[in-house]
Protein backbone atom coordinates (compact mmCIF):
# COMPACT_ATOMS: atom_id res chain seq x y z
CA UNK A 1 0.00 0.00 0.00
CA UNK A 2 1.02 3.35 -0.60
CA UNK A 3 0.64 7.19 0.59
CA UNK A 4 2.29 9.14 -2.04
CA UNK A 5 0.11 12.08 -2.45
CA UNK A 6 -1.43 12.38 0.69
CA UNK A 7 -0.92 13.95 3.88
CA UNK A 8 -2.57 14.95 7.02
CA UNK A 9 -2.16 18.32 8.90
CA UNK A 10 -2.38 17.30 12.67
CA UNK A 11 -3.48 21.19 13.29
CA UNK A 12 -5.49 21.47 10.33
CA UNK A 13 -8.09 18.72 11.30
CA UNK A 14 -7.64 17.49 7.49
CA UNK A 15 -6.09 14.81 4.77
CA UNK A 16 -5.24 16.49 1.37
CA UNK A 17 -4.38 14.92 -1.66
CA UNK A 18 -1.44 16.67 -4.00
CA UNK A 19 -1.21 15.70 -7.49
CA UNK A 20 1.61 17.07 -9.04
CA UNK A 21 2.28 20.69 -9.25
CA UNK A 22 -1.42 21.53 -8.24
CA UNK A 23 -2.68 22.46 -5.33
CA UNK A 24 -4.05 20.43 -2.46
CA UNK A 25 -7.64 18.89 -2.13
CA UNK A 26 -9.28 18.36 1.29
CA UNK A 27 -10.67 14.98 1.13
CA UNK A 28 -11.53 13.92 4.57
CA UNK A 29 -12.17 16.40 7.83
CA UNK A 30 -12.14 20.00 6.77
CA UNK A 31 -14.95 20.32 9.20
CA UNK A 32 -13.22 21.86 12.18
CA UNK A 33 -11.79 19.92 14.81
CA UNK A 34 -14.39 17.19 16.77
CA UNK A 35 -15.53 13.76 17.03
CA UNK A 36 -18.55 13.41 14.55
CA UNK A 37 -18.23 11.09 11.33
CA UNK A 38 -17.29 14.43 9.27
CA UNK A 39 -14.68 15.60 11.57
CA UNK A 40 -11.03 14.66 12.66
CA UNK A 41 -9.15 15.80 15.47
CA UNK A 42 -5.47 15.95 15.74
CA UNK A 43 -4.82 13.06 12.16
CA UNK A 44 -1.20 12.26 12.49
CA UNK A 45 -0.81 9.55 9.66
CA UNK A 46 -2.66 7.68 6.45
CA UNK A 47 -2.55 4.81 4.30
CA UNK A 48 -4.19 4.34 1.18
CA UNK A 49 -6.04 1.07 1.14
CA UNK A 50 -6.23 0.00 -2.88
CA UNK A 51 -8.53 -3.15 -2.42
CA UNK A 52 -11.03 -0.59 -1.03
CA UNK A 53 -9.85 2.66 -2.93
CA UNK A 54 -10.19 3.98 1.20
CA UNK A 55 -8.23 5.66 2.91
CA UNK A 56 -7.02 4.64 6.51
CA UNK A 57 -6.04 7.99 9.03
CA UNK A 58 -5.15 7.42 12.39
CA UNK A 59 -7.52 9.77 14.57
CA UNK A 60 -5.28 10.44 17.21
CA UNK A 61 -7.41 13.29 19.11
CA UNK A 62 -10.33 11.56 19.04
CA UNK A 63 -8.73 7.70 19.94
CA UNK A 64 -10.01 6.17 16.90
CA UNK A 65 -9.11 4.70 13.30
CA UNK A 66 -11.29 6.28 10.32
CA UNK A 67 -11.61 4.52 7.23
CA UNK A 68 -13.11 7.16 4.32
CA UNK A 69 -13.62 6.94 0.71
CA UNK A 70 -11.23 8.58 -1.70
CA UNK A 71 -14.42 10.04 -3.87
CA UNK A 72 -16.99 12.17 -2.94
CA UNK A 73 -17.26 10.99 0.49
CA UNK A 74 -18.70 13.24 2.91
CA UNK A 75 -17.71 11.10 6.36
CA UNK A 76 -15.34 8.22 7.35
CA UNK A 77 -16.26 5.16 9.68
CA UNK A 78 -14.28 4.28 12.58
CA UNK A 79 -13.47 0.98 11.81
CA UNK A 80 -11.18 0.59 15.42
CA UNK A 81 -12.14 3.27 19.24
CA UNK A 82 -10.33 3.72 22.37
CA UNK A 83 -6.87 3.44 20.85
CA UNK A 84 -3.92 6.13 21.04
CA UNK A 85 -2.93 5.65 17.36
CA UNK A 86 -0.13 7.42 15.86
CA UNK A 87 0.71 5.23 13.01
CA UNK A 88 -0.89 3.36 10.31
CA UNK A 89 -0.16 0.79 7.68
CA UNK A 90 -1.68 -1.52 5.32
CA UNK A 91 0.24 -4.95 4.51
CA UNK A 92 -0.28 -6.83 1.16
CA UNK A 93 -2.84 -9.05 2.31
CA UNK A 94 -5.22 -5.85 3.09
CA UNK A 95 -4.03 -6.14 6.98
CA UNK A 96 -4.06 -3.24 8.95
CA UNK A 97 -1.34 -2.33 11.51
CA UNK A 98 -1.68 0.14 14.12
CA UNK A 99 1.00 1.60 16.19
CA UNK A 100 -0.30 2.59 20.01
CA UNK A 101 1.63 5.20 21.88
CA UNK A 102 0.33 5.28 25.31
CA UNK A 103 -0.06 0.87 25.40
CA UNK A 104 3.20 0.56 24.15
CA UNK A 105 2.63 -1.68 21.09
CA UNK A 106 2.00 -2.39 17.09
CA UNK A 107 -1.44 -4.63 16.73
CA UNK A 108 -2.12 -6.02 13.54
CA UNK A 109 -6.10 -6.25 12.08
CA UNK A 110 -6.87 -8.82 9.85
CA UNK A 111 -9.43 -7.33 7.08
CA UNK A 112 -13.20 -7.66 8.54
CA UNK A 113 -11.95 -7.58 12.16
CA UNK A 114 -11.93 -5.46 15.03
CA UNK A 115 -9.80 -7.17 17.32
CA UNK A 116 -6.43 -7.46 16.76
CA UNK A 117 -3.09 -9.35 17.64
CA UNK A 118 -0.07 -7.89 19.25
CA UNK A 119 2.95 -7.93 16.76
CA UNK A 120 5.22 -5.40 18.74
CA UNK A 121 5.72 -4.57 22.44
CA UNK A 122 3.33 -4.80 25.30
CA UNK A 123 6.41 -6.01 27.41
CA UNK A 124 6.48 -2.70 29.50
CA UNK A 125 8.67 -0.01 28.87
CA UNK A 126 11.98 0.01 27.86
CA UNK A 127 15.00 -0.98 25.54
CA UNK A 128 15.06 -4.81 25.07
CA UNK A 129 14.64 -6.11 21.87
CA UNK A 130 10.84 -7.40 22.80
CA UNK A 131 9.92 -3.84 24.69
CA UNK A 132 9.02 -0.62 23.20
CA UNK A 133 9.43 3.00 24.66
CA UNK A 134 8.20 6.03 22.49
CA UNK A 135 6.89 4.12 18.63
CA UNK A 136 6.10 6.13 16.45
CA UNK A 137 5.45 5.00 12.89
CA UNK A 138 5.74 1.36 11.18
CA UNK A 139 6.54 -0.36 8.21
CA UNK A 140 5.79 -3.73 6.86
CA UNK A 141 7.55 -5.63 4.46
CA UNK A 142 6.82 -8.54 1.83
CA UNK A 143 7.49 -11.07 4.35
CA UNK A 144 5.54 -9.31 6.78
CA UNK A 145 8.06 -8.42 9.01
CA UNK A 146 7.13 -5.39 11.28
CA UNK A 147 9.25 -2.47 11.78
CA UNK A 148 9.22 0.33 14.42
CA UNK A 149 10.08 3.74 14.72
CA UNK A 150 10.69 4.94 18.27
CA UNK A 151 11.39 8.78 19.12
CA UNK A 152 12.75 8.25 22.88
CA UNK A 153 15.21 5.23 22.07
CA UNK A 154 16.33 7.08 18.50
CA UNK A 155 16.04 3.41 16.92
CA UNK A 156 14.12 1.27 14.59
CA UNK A 157 13.41 -2.27 15.96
Amino acid sequence: METKGYTVAGGNEKGRRFHQLRVGKVIAGGNDSGSAADQLSFPNDVVLDEEDDSLIIADSGNRRVVRWARRNATSGTTIISDIDCIGVVVDGSGALYVVDRIRLEVKKYRKGYTMGTIVAGRNGKGEAFNQLSSPAYAFVDQNHSVYVSEWDDHRVT
